[in-house]
């Protein structure tokens, strides 16, 4: 099993504590006048999604978590479930949307994503950056209002709702950065 020094510890690792996979979210150095380095440590239990704090002195060491990340698309959802299918062996995967999280709001029939997977059971999905939607409710512009930057809230084909200019209107392509969940700019519809 892989092992990782406190030298190694950075944002995003992937390690296991009793058992249990963890994702470093947070990670600050410090050097306190006397003694050892430490290293104030975030962690996102990848199982449950809770929150948790570590500090580890200099020289400590964590396993690695046995995780598997893979290309995968997004085949439908069925009620406050996601289905996902492996592009290399096939295999299905069911998410709930709690394990989801914000993701489900860009998730469209045929998306590649990326999943994590633990022991065979899937923990998260990783959408792709961004995203072409269609825009299935807008509220019509008011006449005469063009100061810039009006936002207004418009309803995707997904079922999210997200903020986008007042020019927006039903039937539109819009490209969504899913990192920040933000507009960033009309699209063409893609191609079928």
């Amino acid at each position: 099993m892989t092992t990782y020094n406190t030298s190694d510890f950075r944002k995003g690792l992937k390690i296991q504590i009793d058992g249990v996979p963890y994702l470093m979210v947070e990670m600050n150095f410090r050097k306190p006048g006397k003694g050892n380095a430490l290293y104030e440590c975030k962690m996102k239990n990848l199982v449950r999604g809770t929150i948790m704090d570590r500090t580890y002195r200099a020289g400590q060491t964590l396993e690695a978590a046995d995780v598997v990340e893979f290309p995968a698309q997004f085949l439908y959802r069925q009620q406050d479930s996601f289905v996902f299918m492996n592009t290399s062996s096939y295999e299905q995967y069911e998410l709930t949307k709690e394990q989801m999280g914000d993701a489900w709001q860009y998730m469209k029939d045929g998306l590649e994503c990326t999943l994590m997977v633990y022991n065979n059971n899937p923990l998260t999905v990783t959408p792709p950056n961004h995203v072409v939607l269609r825009v299935e409710y807008a509220e019509p512009a008011a006449k005469g209002n063009t100061a810039t930057n009006v936002q207004k809230p418009v309803k995707v084909e997904t079922g999210a709702e997200i903020q986008a200019p007042a020019f927006v209107n039903t039937g539109d392509y819009l490209r969504i950065d899913t990192r920040t969940g933000e507009y960033i700019e009309r699209a063409k519809a893609p191609e079928e």
